[in-house]
């Protein structure tokens, strides 16, 4: 027997004998009603049909529940400390968002953020490298205070093998050192010593030591001195660059160069500091305080000039390790050997300084002194140029003690 089907509103009870009526989805009237809304008892099939059967009808069903849920809610002290809690959180997110932003647009040059060469106009640049020639620029940079110029620096102490006297420690070890006793190895504004006992010269070539030794010292002193200055004493910010400079200043290390008297030496130094590419330093003016800065590093002593070409040394080390590091750069090959050669020229000159009495300094500071001399006689003259002192240069001796 076939199942009834009814559209009446009105239900009905089925019987045992009777087959199960089933009624037709009051909604799309195509199929068999599945559920009753809660509200109006309207049949439907499917969700589709019950969420447009009538709108107003789900929509007061889904606001009563909701009303329901909040009154089930404990509106107690806890509760509204944690709501006002998530709105303070999302709040100062929201305001950190908006900073964000500001900062972001604060990059503009137009809005006076930080600029940069390329975006100044053709006559802002004029101007730009006028004040950098002139030496304007130079008044906004903190002056550097040499670590050779400090009172700590006559107090340096090395051992008889030429190291440090207190090796460092870890940094937690060394942290909680000074916070227990205040004291540590030699003050840290003055370079520290190396960390292995410097070899006799005889180990390290089988013939005398050229007796121009005291003379390249010099020059390798003033060029050291000059890149320091050049980069206010930070080095380490430009590794490469700070030895190329070196090399540049220095014609014992940069041109293998074997100069005979200190005025030779001091000239080509001086040229150097006079040319094109370093004249902005300062010129003639800042290459005789450069000597200054030699004759007062010749007073310290052999263990400030120790700890000088172990800088140095470390510089020229740095140098290398970068120009390792870079895939792509110019004459690569060429700067790579001249600063292998320059490392080992520093160190050797390192351990012939461990060797000489302290007296040889102050005989080498005394002809310094007065090759200094020349060079203001010949600047006072009419012809101040640095060529000059090259032609004078002949005919002078060193010391023979050195």
């Amino acid at each position: 027997m076939e199942d009834t089907i009814l559209t009446s509103e009105k239900p009905s009870n089925p019987s045992p004998l009777d087959p199960p009526s089933r009624f037709i989805c009051h909604v799309c009237q195509k199929q068999f009603s599945q559920y009753t809304c809660p509200r109006c008892n309207s049949r439907y099939c499917s969700l589709h049909c019950y969420k447009s059967h009538s709108e107003r009808c789900t929509e007061s069903f889904m606001r009563e529940n909701v009303m329901e849920e909040m009154k089930l809610m404990q509106s107690d002290e806890q509760t509204k400390r944690k709501m006002l809690d998530i709105l303070k959180r999302f709040h100062s997110e929201e305001q950190e968002g908006m900073d964000d932003s500001m900062d972001d647009d604060d990059d503009d040059p137009e809005d006076g953020g930080p600029i940069n060469y390329d975006d100044l106009s053709a006559e802002e640049k004029k101007r730009f490298q006028r004040a950098v020639a002139s030496g304007e620029l130079s008044k906004l940079i903190e002056a550097w205070d040499p670590w050779w110029l400090k009172s700590s620096a006559r107090t340096i102490s090395l051992s008889k093998e030429g190291t440090r006297l207190i090796h460092p420690l870890a940094k937690e070890e060394a942290l909680s050192s000074r916070q227990d006793d205040g004291a540590g190895d030699q003050p840290s504004e003055i370079p520290p010593g190396p960390d292995a006992p410097l070899p006799p010269v005889r180990k390290l070539i089988s013939r005398e030591p050229s007796p121009f030794l005291a003379v390249h010292l010099v020059d390798i002193i003033y060029s050291y001195c000059f890149t320091l200055r050049l980069y206010n004493g930070d080095w380490q910010s430009d590794a490469i660059g700070s030895a190329t400079v070196v090399l540049n200043v220095s014609s014992v290390l940069g041109q293998a160069s074997q100069p005979e008297t200190v005025l030779e030496a001091l000239s080509y130094c001086l040229e150097r500091t006079c040319s094109p590419e370093y004249r902005n330093m300062g010129g003639l003016q800042f290459g005789l305080g450069l000597v200054e800065d030699v004759l007062h590093i010749l007073s310290l002593g052999g263990p400030a000039l120790i700890c000088l070409l172990c800088d140095l040394q470390r510089m020229v080390q740095a140098g290398e390790e970068e120009l390792k590091a870079e895939k792509k750069r110019k004459s690569k090959t060429e700067i790579k050997s001249k600063l292998k050669l320059a490392e080992k020229k520093v160190y050797f000159i390192m351990c012939w300084v461990h060797e000489q009495p302290g007296e040889a300094w102050s005989s080498l500071a005394a002809i310094v002194r007065a090759e200094k001399s020349s060079a203001l006689d010949c600047r006072a003259g009419k012809n101040p140029q640095i060529a000059e002192l090259k032609t004078e240069s002949k005919g002078k001796v060193l010391i023979e003690e050195l």
